[in-house]
């Protein structure tokens, strides 16, 4: 029987948003036994994989799904998860998965090649009975499949139009997460509220604001977790986060605020975790309308901004500054011939000049916390001064993270002149090709909200993803960087080297370059 927290722990949930506060930060964790209480930094929009593009929501999902490959532990190569090996035409195109025959889903129905092909129909293919319990905004991963078949009962083949080579990397991705179809029928629309996978922790209850439990699957595939449950409580204030941290009201929080990480890290009673990740922190610079179509004015805000004083003292040296499009963890492609713009104030104002645009009024989207944001209230008033240093009359509107995204995702135009963002991807290809390319803006489903668009960009990220070669990738997206770094249709500002903390009765948690939670042997004494 799956134990569950309708039993003697459950009443101490409610009691720990309230009393966190008052315990002594000497006190040992207030928390359940052999539960593990998260504290993430917002509530998720949705448990349902094709939906969701959040890190946060990605934390949670991943412990309750299970994709046909994972990511080894500790790195981003792939492994068998519920396929158990697989062969790729000699041509890259046809990928055949033998899956696993004793897998069933948390609902009880079987997990099988059929329940495959629904998953990647139901996000492809508009006809599709329940096309319609979207949106699918990741879908971008998987447009190369022409074809997905159940070519045996636990056996499916993939036909792609032309050679992918994220292909393999995008099936461990949340968006390849595989779903109980039987539950996507039950509750339609409302899948991402009744989520159901083959994971190691059941969908338990969502008490909106509050609380996401899940408990253990005891029928893992892959065995049973140590931990009878975990919750994640959505904490949007990062103090707060850290004073329920120092009070015992959370065993684990993500995203430590700088200014806590030494403090927390010389504590016995904490264990600091910290690694650098495939991330980018830059601001988006709306190049349809206003003055960011002008590349004088936006490369004027790249000199304008001091990113080494961001590092060094909103971040606490807890980042590097970023020089371009694709983080320096993607060693193989990244080009280390560019440089980050310097902080040059002078060359802004003289820019600034060129473009006539002196003593600009801009609007400026920050959030008041976000996947990876990395202190935005802070890093959104340091960027405004600087840019008033300049000339600029930068005007902030803060919004909560899930209004944020509702406001930048569908597009710059109309509404602001810039936004903070921050990706972390599990590709070279992912943030340049759903974030730069033309036909990725908003209004064709991709993620450029600042309308930027270059042929040339676009071919080179279009050749890069269908070369299997690397060495031939890694020089495409070099050409790749050199032009978009020139064009700036960013404000690239820092890489993040990601951190949690846990009480010093956690053990066997590390964090992981694609900065998801993986929570299966995570023990709690």
């Amino acid at each position: 029987m799956t134990p569950t927290l309708y039993g003697p722990h459950r009443w101490l949930f409610p009691a720990i948003a309230t009393a966190a506060l008052a315990i002594s930060p000497t006190v040992s964790a207030q928390t359940p036994p052999n539960v593990l209480v998260v504290g993430q930094i917002a509530e998720p929009k949705a448990l349902d994989p094709a939906q969701v593009t959040a890190v946060n929501d990605f934390r949670i999902m991943m412990n309750l799904y299970d994709g046909l490959v994972r990511y080894a532990d500790g790195t981003l190569e792939v492994e068998p998860s519920l396929a158990t090996d697989w062969d790729i035409s000699d041509d890259g195109t046809v990928y055949t998965f033998t899956l696993r025959d004793d897998v069933i889903f948390h609902d009880g129905s079987d997990f099988d090649a059929e329940a495959v092909v629904f998953n990647f129909e139901r996000m492809l293919d508009e006809d599709h009975p329940y096309h319609d319990t979207g949106p699918f905004p990741l879908a971008f991963f998987f447009d190369a499949i022409d074809d997905v078949e159940a070519t045996g009962e636990h056996e499916v083949t993939f036909t792609l139009d032309e050679p992918y080579a994220p292909f393999l990397s995008n099936l461990a991705y949340p968006t390849g997460l595989m779903v109980s179809p039987a539950a996507v029928e039950e509750h339609g629309e409302d899948i991402g509220r009744h989520p159901s996978g083959t994971g190691p922790f059941r969908f338990e209850e969502w008490e909106s604001n509050s609380r996401v439990v899940v408990t253990r699957n005891d029928d893992y595939w892959d065995g049973p977790p140590s931990l009878e449950a975990v919750v994640f409580r959505p904490i949007t204030d990062a103090n707060t986060r850290v004073s329920e941290m120092l009070s015992g009201g959370i065993d684990l929080m993500v995203e430590v605020p700088p200014d806590n990480v030494a403090d927390l890290a010389e504590d016995d009673m904490f264990e600091v975790y910290e690694q650098a990740g495939p991330h980018l922190w830059f601001l988006i610079l709306n190049t349809r309308e206003g003055p960011f179509q002008d590349k004088a004015m936006r490369q004027a805000v790249n000199y304008a901004i001091n990113k080494q004083a961001l590092v060094d003292n909103v971040l606490q040296g807890t980042a590097e500054v970023a020089a371009g499009p694709i983080p320096p963890a993607f060693e193989w492609a990244y080009n280390d011939e560019l440089e980050p713009y310097p902080y040059d104030p002078e060359k802004a104002r003289e820019l600034i000049a060129e473009a006539g645009h002196e003593d600009a009024e801009l609007t400026f989207y920050v959030t008041e916390g976000g996947s990876g944001m990395l202190d935005p209230v802070p890093m959104g008033s340091a960027i405004q001064a600087d840019l008033a240093d300049v000339g600029l009359d930068v005007e902030i509107e803060t919004y909560e993270w899930n209004t944020f995204l509702d406001r930048v995702n569908p597009g710059l135009e109309g509404k602001a002149d810039m936004a903070q963002m921050a990706w972390m991807t599990n590709d070279p290809d992912t943030l340049p090709f759903l974030a730069l390319r033309t036909d990725a803006m908003p209004d064709e489903g991709g993620f450029n909200s600042g309308y930027y668009s270059n042929a040339e960009v676009d071919e080179l990220l279009e050749q890069a993803r269908r070369s299997v070669e690397q060495d031939e990738r890694a020089e495409l997206y070099r050409e790749m960087q050199t032009i978009v770094h020139e064009e700036a249709p960013w404000a690239f500002v820092a890489n993040w080297k990601q951190n949690a903390v846990a009480g010093a009765n956690v053990e066997n948690f590390r964090l992981q370059p694609s900065f998801f939670l993986l929570l299966h042997d995570v023990v709690k004494n």
